[in-house]
């Protein structure tokens, strides 16, 4: 059925505009009820005997939620099976279709399209059971549409009502989403925070340049402070610093805020202070005592940073967050604080009547609002996920943290896997080059069974070399557009977890197919030059490959083949060859500039029957490490000019921006403390003055500069040629880059390689390959999921590196001061890889006297500075199950009356 609509429109140009609006109306969506025999549904979704028990619907009943409780309260209410069809019942078709009518809202128009479905089903239902007890049930939480509703003649409720009458199923309580009056109710009368602003008022701040837009990043070390990273390109700008909860205006991590900056004279300097919000109950306390702390900054202009606070919340960036109960004090209490496991969220104020249930158990709770007379936010349960403490609870806390995806793949998505036996065919034969019979081995950590990448070096005719790297043909499997390449994009990355790896394509291909195992035939994107013995190419060229891996070595097997002058071997010769040639293009690199950073990096020995791990140490790198990077290194830079050659609107590209000259601060500061200077004019005076910085009798001080040369650095970005200018790797000193080389572990390897396949003639294009703007929406994606998934591989190292302790007792260990705070010093336990804080004001125990020096940054009496050595003892301290910690004493130097903690945190920094 058709149903038309006709009007005009007058134009900017004063023309005018007929516009015709049309509805095709079906008459073939049937009810879904088994109860109906006359629709013609051959899967009904609603059963016959819909018994739900409640104290309020003694009869069997279908429910219907109107818009605001679907949006509102879906998240919390999945457990029963009769709301996961409730989308599915709604009827949309000739029978229920309504115009919106003149002065009528377009929510106004819905809630009465919700009412007529309702009514329509309560008639049709009535006349297949000849007025039998099925009835329908509307669930809505808007008074105006409730009290129409019953006018209707319709069963309506609140939707609290009615799940208060639930006989089987209490627990739901809890999980529903506080609506604004109920906040209300369970805050104080006095005003904590400033009232935010409207949107329209922002939005005109915002253009005529009272108010600056930007996204809110939480301090993890210090819960009165924060930082608003400007979004709008062309501002003087790009930072604001906020201290103090006023000024914060509840503001949460990831929100997009509007703030007010305030004049110079207003400026301060960041807080040298450690502070965690961890008062033992939920009252709203004074923090004026607190907040203190932040003042007594050094008034020096240099540090001082724009600062202002937040006037209103543009968009919300809540999620289910994941943490623990803290049970009130107050017996029979129905209202508790819970502490997030991430510490840049605030705690949150819920109601629930199982709090005895959920104590030392993993949950996830939901913000519903923050009123302004609230220090907590309020919110609700949503789920219980296990005991805290367990190692797969651990694991699910921290995937989902960090926005991990990783369940397992659908049907859908398995459905476009190869059908095995899978082999290599006659036409692959024919349209690839047969690599076969080269001696290629791939050199890769133990253990490793997603193999991306194989290397060879052999000698030429006319003396030259031939240098080959040959990437698994990932392309080939994932066809563009279908569900395994969605879903591959959408995970975008895989992330290795200790002892666990989250695949970004299932296993057949991650660990078979695609993986470049020795002694099996496989398909690859080979990028091969011909070099002279100076590692000058001479010529370059891509093809699609079949290859047969003789060798699947790890980096200890391959440096001892290297190192044996008695093994002659194809194999070995090609790893000599393959050596030698990355020494030359490594000291090339760093001669134009690029950098050699440092990150404390651990491995662990696992247990393999308990899986817990027995052995923790730094890892060590070899040649060969360096070896296969340099040639990882040059086929993307290879590769990245090709495909910008040939489409340079729309290559995929990774760049390395170079820091703002403010985050060299403290990597300058620290090298004066010890009468050294770092040039930081340009990446070559960087390298060249880190290169140069040695101190006598202390041989790991290059190492702890470069450490901290790392913390300066911004985050590596994939992005769209056709959609930036600026190109240039800072970190690589290299004029272009993107990722070829891992395309079973990163999805910008498979685009580069479609792109690269089309510039060789090798596959075809398709729509979306060759739109700048669709390439640029993936790029964003891609980083956040890249970032998402260095994050949660820290805090696998560190939830690891606690149960590596928890057995050890007490260990004594060497360790140096990474940063100087007023209140603590941060300290790297080199042999570990450990880094956190180390605090000297306690609350209940007496400190000793220090005074802090910002130039240093020093602290004194006891005079401790960025990189002095200590000695310490390391302990697990498990007193906190949410927040366990690596409890360390200070043997040398001796301070008296000197409580220390020590904080596992995650070092959030740009890597290549």
């Amino acid at each position: 059925m058709l149903k038309s609509k006709t009007f005009v429109k007058k134009t900017r140009s004063g023309g005018v505009l007929k516009i015709v609006r049309e509805h095709y109306l079906r008459d073939d969506i049937w009810c879904g009820s088994e109860v109906c025999k006359e629709c013609k549904d051959e899967a009904p979704v609603l059963q016959e005997h819909a018994c739900i028990e409640s104290n309020l619907c003694s009869f069997p009943h279908y429910l219907i939620p109107d818009t605001n409780v679907v949006l509102h309260q879906t998240l919390s209410l999945t457990v029963p099976s009769w709301w996961n069809d409730l989308p599915k019942s709604i009827r949309a078709a000739q029978e229920t279709f309504i115009e919106r009518e003149q002065g009528e809202t377009a929510n106004d128009r819905n809630d009465r399209a919700i009412r007529v479905a309702a009514k329509w089903y309560t008639d049709h239902l009535a006349k297949k059971t000849n007025g039998g007890s099925l009835k329908v049930v509307l669930l809505t939480d808007d008074r105006a549409n409730k009290e129409k509703a019953e006018q209707y003649g319709l069963v309506v409720y609140r939707c609290e009502e009615y799940i208060k009458s639930l006989i089987g199923n209490p627990e739901l309580m809890d999980r529903l989403a506080l609506q604004p009056d109920d906040q209300n109710e369970i805050t104080g009368s006095k005003l904590l925070f400033p009232e935010h602003l409207p949107l329209s008022r922002i939005q005109s701040g915002i253009k005529n340049g009272m108010f600056l837009q930007g996204t809110f990043h939480a301090n993890r070390d210090n819960y009165l402070e924060g930082k608003v990273f400007i979004n709008r390109e062309g501002e003087e700008i790009n930072e604001v610093l906020l201290q103090g909860l006023q000024n914060l205006n509840r503001a949460v991590h990831q929100d997009v805020v509007a703030i007010e900056l305030f004049p110079k004279e207003r400026w301060v300097a960041p807080s040298s202070v450690v502070l965690q919000d961890d008062s033992p109950n939920d009252e709203d306390a004074e923090e004026d005592e607190t907040e203190n702390k932040l003042k007594g900054v050094p008034s020096d202009s240099s540090v001082l940073k724009p600062t202002g606070r937040v006037v209103g919340i543009i968009k919300r960036n809540w999620r289910p967050f994941c943490g623990m109960l803290s049970q009130s004090m107050i017996k029979e209490a129905t209202r508790h604080l819970f502490t997030p496991a991430d510490r840049r969220i605030p705690r949150i104020r819920i109601e629930t009547r199982q709090a005895a249930n959920l104590v030392r158990q993993r949950i996830m709770v939901a913000i519903d609002g923050w009123p302004k007379n609230s220090r907590y936010p309020n919110g609700h349960f949503v789920k219980n996920l296990g005991s805290a403490g367990d190692k797969e609870t651990e694991t699910e806390v921290l995937l989902l943290e960090h926005d991990v995806p990783h369940q397992p793949f659908s049907q859908a998505v398995l459905s476009f896997l190869p059908k095995m036996p899978w082999s290599i065919t006659e036409e692959d034969l024919k349209v690839r080059a047969d690599l076969r019979h080269l001696c290629v081995c791939s050199v890769d950590p133990p253990g490793c069974t997603d193999i991306d990448d194989t290397l060879h070096c052999r000698e030429l005719e006319n003396g030259n070399l031939e240098v080959g790297v040959h990437i698994a043909d990932v392309s080939h499997f994932i066809r563009p557009g279908n569900a395994l390449d969605q879903e591959a994009a959408s995970r975008g990355t895989t992330v290795y977890l200790c002892g666990k790896r989250i695949d970004m394509v299932p296993e057949l291909l991650s660990s078979n197919l695609c993986s470049l195992r020795s002694n099996v035939e496989r398909l690859a994107f080979s990028c091969i030059w011909e070099m002279n013995h100076n590692a000058e190419i001479l010529k370059a060229h891509f093809t699609k490959s079949i290859i047969n891996s003789k060798a699947s070595l790890t980096y200890a097997e391959a440096q001892m083949r290297i190192d044996d002058s008695t093994m002659k071997d194809d194999i070995t010769k090609s790893l000599r060859g393959l050596n030698r040639l990355a020494k030359i293009l490594k000291g090339r690199r760093i001669a134009k500039g690029a950098l050699t950073l440092s990150s404390p990096e651990v491995r662990f020995h696992i247990d393999s029957e308990t899986h817990d791990p027995i052995d923790m140490q730094s890892k060590e790198l070899k040649e060969t490490n360096s070896m296969v990077e340099e040639f990882m290194l040059l086929a993307n830079i290879s590769v990245a000019q090709k495909i910008y050659d040939e489409f340079s609107e729309c290559a995929l590209l990774r760049k390395h921006p170079s820091p703002p000259p403010s985050n060299y601060d403290i990597l300058i500061k620290a090298a004066k403390s010890r009468d050294l200077n770092i040039h930081t004019d340009s990446a070559k005076a960087l390298a060249d003055s880190l290169n140069n910085a040695t101190v006598e009798n202390f041989p790991y001080f290059n190492t702890l500069l470069r450490i901290l040369a790392t913390r300066c650095m911004m985050q590596a970005v994939y992005f769209c040629s056709g959609m930036d200018s600026d190109f240039h790797h800072y970190g690589l000193a290299s004029p272009i880059y993107t990722h070829f080389t891992s395309p079973i572990r990163r999805y910008a390897d498979i685009i580069v390689h479609r792109l690269l396949a089309v510039a060789i003639n090798a596959d075809s294009t398709y729509p979306d390959l060759m739109d700048k703007h669709k390439q640029s929406a993936l790029c964003n994606n891609l980083n956040y999921r890249h970032k998402m998934a260095q994050y949660a591989q820290r805090a696998s190292v560190a939830f690891h590196t606690q149960l590596f302790f928890k057995n050890k007792g007490i260990i004594n260990e060497e360790g140096f001061i990474l940063f100087v705070r007023k209140n603590a010093i941060i300290i790297l336990i080199p042999k570990f890889g450990l880094e956190g804080a180390v605090f000297f004001d306690n609350k209940d125990k007496p400190s000793p006297h220090l005074s802090f020096d910002s130039e240093g940054p020093t602290l004194r009496e006891h005079t401790f500075r960025m990189f002095d050595k200590v000695k310490v003892t390391i302990s697990l301290d498990a007193s906190n199950i949410q927040h366990q910690r690596i409890r360390m004493a200070l043997i040398e130097p001796v301070v008296c009356f000197c409580f220390l903690d020590f904080f596992l945190f995650y070092c959030e920094t740009a890597t290549a």
